[in-house]
């Protein structure tokens, strides 16, 4: 049984398959679980990663702390050479959120003096340059991401935003520095001779900013942010580890294809769009609606049972600003992710119970976590990309038996064609 080069702690569903699509590309095998693995789960994966996907992103500081320090004791058991706690490139977080919180803890056990953080995600469009977040050419602040229904960001300064969120001192590792070499950030990194932790946001523009940073971190024992360090943090690992585990193509599949979306994007907005407008077949379940009348859940999946005979079938709760803010207004902020949470559940078991289906593919970091508590899946290989960040993957029950085919994609990722994309990989 071999020791894991790299244990990966990540907030969210899509989060999670994001970071290890990221690990596959740099010539890894991953293995992501649903949830804290049992013992038994964690003993027999052959990997040479394992990413532990949470749903604590947007829950109390104190839960996910508890969260996060029960996967990193879940992954401690297989020694890992290097944590990863990973969160969304875009930060997604409130000024009282839990990145910073759940950072600290594991600082606290892992005995880090000097954290740094990598949000930047370039093959996406995001970017970090003087502390500031963008997206694209536009500020994180003003890029849409300021109307998220739960965590809104409003502030793309990094620097100051970690700040709300730990006692300890946040800096910045700027990108002149970066530029320089590997060996000069590793020397500003040493520079921290104090006890206390220190946090430090790492500018980042190009995959190259990435390449330099992976050099000075590769033997850090914890590291925070997006995936996109990933891929050259997993080749110099790689190079380093002599019994890495041959990769295994996912089990080929047969039945019909079923889409469901939740997130609110424009990312997601749009991709459902594109579906609609090529000949895609869908179908919007309003929150309002089914809270009202519950039954139009049922006569949906009745609908889908019958459409899913011929074609793949898009189901979702996305919805505008306008019709979020309709939702919010009305059944409250919490309550309109529940409901929509909870539809988006019952389709998904229900017509994975009564129809042949072979691939699922879910938009949305708290709809996929809904959706796969809903199925009952406890782990997932990792197989080929989507699109960046966004991969197929063989879905596993607690025995480590196939079920479904399932891509689980964060709401902003993917171009506008994703879900035809998927269709055709």
């Amino acid at each position: 049984m071999n020791n894991f080069s790299i244990g990966v702690i990540a907030d969210d569903f899509t989060g999670a398959t994001d970071i290890a699509s990221m690990l596959v590309r740099g010539g890894l095998t991953v293995v992501q679980t649903i949830g804290i693995p049992t013992d038994a789960l964690m003993q027999s994966l052959e990997c040479d990663a394992v990413v532990i996907a949470l749903k604590s992103r947007s829950i109390a500081a104190e839960l996910a702390i508890e969260q996060s320090l029960a996967a990193l004791m879940a992954l401690s058991k297989r020694q890992p050479k290097q944590i990863y706690f990973k969160y969304c490139s875009t930060f997604d977080s409130t000024q009282a959120g839990n990145i910073g919180p759940v950072a600290d803890a594991l600082a606290m056990h892992l005995n880090c003096q000097r954290l740094v953080h990598v949000p930047a995600l370039p093959i996406n469009g995001r970017t970090v340059y003087k502390g500031h977040l963008f997206v694209f050419d536009q500020l994180l602040s003003e890029s849409g991401m300021q109307n998220h229904p739960i965590n809104p960001m409003t502030d793309s300064n990094l620097v100051r935003w970690l700040a709300h969120q730990t006692p300890n001192p946040v800096n910045l590792l700027p990108l002149e520095l970066i530029r320089q070499s590997s060996a000069a950030v590793k020397d500003q990194l040493q520079l921290n001779t104090s006890e206390a932790l220190e946090h430090t946001i790492a500018d980042t523009t190009t995959t190259e900013d990435l390449l330099v940073l992976a050099q000075a971190l590769q033997h850090q024992p914890l590291i925070c942010g997006g995936s996109g360090l990933a891929t050259p943090l997993a080749q110099f690992h790689k190079e380093q580890n002599s019994d890495d585990i041959a990769r295994e193509p996912l089990l080929k599949t047969s039945g019909s294809t079923l889409l469901l979306a939740g997130s609110c994007s424009n990312a997601t907005l749009e991709q459902i769009s594109s579906f609609i407008a090529s000949g895609g077949v869908a179908r919007r379940l309003d929150p309002l609606d089914i809270d009202e009348n519950s039954s139009l859940i049922d006569d949906t999946i009745q609908w889908a049972k019958r459409a899913l005979e011929d074609q793949p079938v898009l189901i979702y709760t996305s919805g505008d600003k306008e019709q979020i803010a309709k939702a919010q207004h009305v059944l409250g902020v919490e309550q309109a992710s529940v409901v929509a949470e909870a539809a988006m559940s019952r389709v998904a078991s229900k017509l994975a119970g009564e129809v042949n289906l072979g691939r699922i593919v879910v938009a949305g970091g708290e709809t996929s976590g809904a959706v796969t508590n809903a199925l009952g899946i406890n782990a997932l290989k990792i197989g080929q990309e989507i699109a960046p960040g966004v991969p197929w993957t063989q879905a596993m029950d607690a025995n480590g038996e196939p079920l479904v085919q399932l891509a689980l994609k964060s709401g902003n990722f993917g171009g506008s064609h994703f879900f035809n994309d998927a269709l055709e990989t």
